[in-house]
Formats: structure tokens, sequence, C-alpha cells
């Protein structure tokens, strides 16, 4: 091999690792300013819920459309890990398949409740969210407050900071998000039903 020929391979892999890197970094900025915007939109809307006359008005749109909405966070959260854990090479840690665990099912629940026309599933998810919501909290929690005394088992330690978008948002803040915009969803839903 000539040494054109090897700085001409050095080079295209050099720049299929740029494009690779470039999609994550555009992909990871994507998740997070949708979680940034859903955080938003959430203490907007609780804020928005003691005004009366808007209450009525975002009662009555969620109460029509949390099934669909609640299907789309779950969507893009599965979707989300598995971009992270199969295309990116982030290795999970134990809470994040436990939060996977309660997060999965959600898709296939909602797309279920969405294709029959069926709203009983919002205790069942409900409940789901809820405990997914719990484990999300402590993650979040050993993440940001107890990172220097606390671990979460073998393998990849739980305090793993892949990335930190906007100064706080990192994968386990994105499940706390989608959890806690399911649960929002869902209460509305089940008071309205």
């Amino acid at each position: 091999m000539s040494i054109l020929q090897f700085y001409i391979l050095v080079y295209l892999r050099d720049c299929a690792i740029v494009k690779r890197e470039s999609f994550m970094f555009i992909i990871t900025k994507i998740l997070a300013g949708l979680v940034l915007l859903t955080q938003i939109c959430g203490v907007g809307l609780l804020l928005s819920l003691l005004h009366s006359r808007a209450r009525k008005i975002i009662v009555s749109f969620f109460e029509r459309w949390a099934i669909l909405l609640a299907f789309c966070v779950a969507l893009v959260a599965t979707s989300g890990s598995l971009f992270f854990s199969t295309i990116v090479g982030y290795a999970p840690c134990e809470l994040c398949w436990f939060q996977r665990i309660f997060m999965y099912p959600l898709v296939v629940l909602f797309g279920i409740a969405l294709y029959k026309k069926r709203e009983e599933i919002v205790d069942y998810t409900l409940l789901l969210a809820i405990i997914g919501l719990l484990i999300s909290a402590y993650h979040n929690y050993i993440v940001f407050v107890a990172s220097q005394a606390m671990s979460c088992g073998a393998g990849v330690s739980c305090i793993t900071k892949y990335f930190v978008e906007f100064g706080y948002i990192t994968i386990p803040m994105m499940a706390l998000t989608a959890f806690g915009a399911i649960i929002f969803l869902l209460i509305i839903k089940k008071i309205n039903v």
C-alpha cells in the first residue's frame, strides 16, 4: 500500500467519523431541545391551570388528545433510548434498564388503545409511568446530588453523564421529563373520563 493510498483511507475514515459524530450531535440537540420545550410547556400549563377560563380550554384539549400525545412522548423516549444505546453505543446502566422496563410497554399499550379507541388503559399506563418516574427521580438524585457517594450496581455507573445539554439535561433527565409528561396527560384524561 502506498503512502497516498494510506492517507486516502485515513481521510475517508475520518470523514465517516465526523459524519457519524455530527449526526449524533444533531439528534442529541434535537432530543434535548424537545425535553426543554416539554419542561417549559409543562410549567406554563401548570400555571395556566390556575386561571379558570384557561383551565377549561387546556383540559378539554388535553382530555381529547391525551392518549395520542402520551403515545408520541413514549415513542420518542423509546426511540431516543434505543438511539443512544444501539447507534451511539452508550451502555445503559442498571437504573436505565429499569426505566426502560416501564417506558417500552407504554408505546405498545398506547398504540393498542389508539387502534382500538379504548380509554380504559389510563389506569394501567398511569401506574407504569408513576413507577418509572420514581426510578427516574432516584436516578437523577444519584446523578446530580449524591454523585460521589452512591453507586447503583455492577457494570456501567449510574452517575455516568454521556452528555449534558443546556447545563442540566442528561439521559436520566430526559426520562424523568418523559415520565412526567405522560403522567400529566394521563391525570388530565383520568379526571375527565
